[in-house]
């Protein structure tokens, strides 16, 4: 269903089920300082649009999910609304191929913009996405209730993916 791309030996990246939900929202909530809800996640099982895809490592000699993410497809247009790595797996790299997988299967689904809203101060995705090839667009004031949003861009065509 969903293309391959490069994942190592012990990674999957798959659909998220309502199975997944448990350690999705524990991942949530250590994540954000205005996690999702399950109601919130489970609303986005049912939306046309939307698309959520998780990254089950081996980790410890067990397996885990140590990445997810949502996003939505609207005609050319691509949407991440929202991604996080378990913290015990973070600058692992699972950011960036959950980034670039997602990428992919938008490009191959005929998207040509994708766009995200980031906190202002979140200088790690911000850099992640920037070498993703997404480019600082716009703030959005007060987006968070607490902080404004950086809004990036990236525009996508055959071939200029880089590398995970």
């Amino acid at each position: 269903m969903y293309k391959r791309r490069d994942i190592p030996e012990g990674h999957q990246i798959l659909p998220m089920t309502e199975d997944d939900l448990e350690d999705v929202l524990r991942i949530e909530n250590l994540s954000f300082p205005q996690p999702w809800t399950k109601k919130l996640f489970e609303q986005e099982f049912k939306n046309p649009v939307s698309h959520a895809l998780v990254e089950k490592v081996n980790f410890e000699g067990r397996r885990k999910l140590g990445a997810y993410a949502v996003f939505w497809i609207v005609e050319a247009e691509g949407h991440i609304l929202n991604i996080a790595v378990d913290p015990e797996l973070r600058s692992m790299g699972l950011a960036r191929r959950l980034l670039a997988f997602m990428l992919d299967f938008m490009e191959d689904g005929g998207v040509r913009e994708v766009y995200l809203e980031v906190r202002r101060s979140n200088l790690a995705a911000r850099k992640l996405y920037r070498s993703l090839g997404f480019e600082e667009v716009f703030t959005r004031q007060n987006y968070y209730g607490d902080e404004d949003a950086v809004v990036m861009r990236l525009t996508l065509s055959a071939g200029i993916l880089p590398d995970i």
